[in-house]
């Protein structure tokens, strides 16, 4: 069974995400505001974003696909994305998402997230045994949106290295199992 490229939630549609989408990908992934707790970002030039984009939609048509990258709409507006990433295992994955700063605090990262989640642990679809989410520890938006995952707190001793910066940050894990899904 493949990995459906679009999910719809509520509110939300979560479609595979690539190349059409570069210039609003670019005005969320290039503002170092918006993107001041991710490591691979900001982008400094739309390049950079196509790039990325390029890589995200040769990874949509992969067999062997181990990275599911939506972009999110609400109604017909793009305003971020939500992505899996699979061990080679297929065993475990990671979860993380973005959204554009005027869509914070509106509950539609949990949203996504959740839609994310339950594909990556249903035995349905991926059938992963835990799933994990990383954050800086003070980003808290990230960590609400974990709990309300039903994530709890695995690590505190790691430690993210963010582009351009010297400076070492305590990284969270949190995870949850397919268990306690």
């Amino acid at each position: 069974m493949g990995i459906p490229n679009k999910i719809e939630t509520e509110r939300l549609v979560l479609k595979a995400n690539g190349l059409e989408y570069l210039d609003s990908t670019h005005e969320y992934a290039s503002d170092p505001e918006n993107t001041k707790y991710m490591i691979n970002l900001p982008n400094e030039t739309k390049e950079e974003t196509a790039h990325y984009l390029k890589d995200v939609e040769d990874e949509w048509n992969n067999p062997n696909q181990l990275y599911y990258e939506f972009a999110i709409f609400l109604e017909s507006k793009h305003i971020g994305s939500a992505g899996l990433r699979l061990e080679e295992s297929r065993k475990t994955g990671s979860i993380g998402w973005i959204l554009g700063k005027d869509y914070h605090g509106k509950g539609y990262a949990t949203e996504a997230a959740k839609a994310l989640r339950n594909l990556a642990l249903s035995p349905d679809e991926l059938n992963l045994d835990k799933l994990i989410a990383h954050c800086d520890y003070r980003n808290t938006q990230s960590i609400r949106v974990m709990e309300k995952l039903l994530m709890e707190l695995e690590s505190d001793d790691g430690v993210r290295n963010y582009k351009d910066s010297e400076e070492d940050i305590q990284e969270l894990v949190y995870s949850i199992r397919k268990t306690a899904f």
